[in-house]
């Protein structure tokens, strides 16, 4: 699990077009490093109650607050913005065209912390940074295989290299179903059980394909072809057939694999000369479609099996006694 490194300056320059943020005190506190997804709006810390105050957020000064403050005494501003500075806050910034409190502009100097401000609303702010900071701090990973968008159903496909992971993904493009990315996966959770597959920019929608070499699915197949990022859903892992490995045979146990901390149907698919590997991967997806509806093959047939015993069971029981009655 990779933690990426978030950086003030990096904040800045990502988000000065569309939240039109401009430097207030210059390169101060660029290099710092935010670390918490979560932003605050310090309502109660300006009227005095600090016992909740988490330093390690970006704090935002809104309208409301900044009217707030202006009705205080000059000591009590001064009083609020050295709290603030001084417990090494990330980073301050100020919205709706507040301009900040001169002592505010000293104190942050003093204490090295980026000041910013914009001229769109607080509510703006918060919606954008939160789905920026929520995208660029979630926990990730790098995978090796190939993620396709099947029916819907973002299947990862993943083996040993030179299994046919990648021919495999060309023949479900082929079919009509999407790339998302190939070889390289780059893997981010954005909630408690969900985790989101895309490509890394340099090898965007290409396929390597041995003896053949690189080629580009968006420019042969069209934009209909290709998906920027998916829902990771299931994971089929591929493998070489062993005649001594015994393999699933009805299903009616689910496996599970566990990519960063997130539980994934997991599926060991054996491959050989002249099994259509793609026709069951569409299978796959479909199967995973009808179980979050709610039913179940598997466990249907094992429950028709256990019902077919049980009624032989008792025809068996019902002979035998009568057999016995002799009267």
């Amino acid at each position: 699990m990779n933690q990426i490194e978030l950086t003030v300056g990096r904040i800045y320059q990502e988000n000065r077009k569309n939240l039109g943020f401009v430097r207030v005190n210059g390169d101060i506190g660029q290099d710092t490093t935010v670390t918490s997804s979560k932003l605050n709006r310090p309502g109660l810390e300006i009227t005095g109650f600090w016992d909740s105050f988490d330093p390690h957020r970006i704090q935002l000064i809104g309208e409301g607050e900044f009217r707030y403050i202006k009705s205080l005494t000059r000591e009590k501003v001064e009083e609020i913005f050295e709290h603030f500075f001084s417990a090494k806050i990330p980073l301050m910034i100020f919205a709706h065209n507040v301009k900040p409190p001169v002592c505010a502009v000293r104190l942050a100097r003093k204490y090295k912390v980026a000041l910013l401000a914009t001229p769109v609303t607080t509510t703006l702010l918060v919606a954008s940074l939160l789905d920026y900071l929520d995208r660029e701090l979630a926990p990730s990973t790098i995978i090796h295989g190939s993620l396709v968008d099947v029916y819907g159903i973002g299947l990862l496909l993943t083996g040993p290299s030179g299994i046919g992971k990648s021919e495999i993904a060309l023949d479900l493009v082929e079919r009509g179903h999407r790339l998302v990315a190939d070889d390289i996966i780059k893997i981010i959770r954005r909630a408690d059980n969900v985790i989101i597959g895309t490509g890394m920019e340099l090898l965007e929608h290409h396929l390597e394909l041995r003896g053949l070499g690189i080629v580009d699915i968006r420019n042969i197949f069209g934009i209909r072809a290709i998906r920027q990022q998916k829902r990771i859903e299931v994971q089929v892992e591929l493998e070489e057939w062993d005649s001594t490995k015994n393999f699933e045979r009805v299903g009616a146990q689910d496996k599970y694999t566990k990519i960063l901390g997130v539980n994934i149907p997991l599926i060991n698919l054996p491959i050989y000369p002249g099994k259509n590997i793609t026709v069951i991967a569409e299978v796959i997806a479909l199967n995973h479609v009808l179980k979050i509806m709610g039913t179940n093959a598997a466990l249907n047939f094992q429950k028709k099996i256990a019902a077919t015993i049980r009624q032989k069971t008792q025809i068996n029981t019902l002979q035998n006694y009568l057999k016995k009655d002799l009267e």
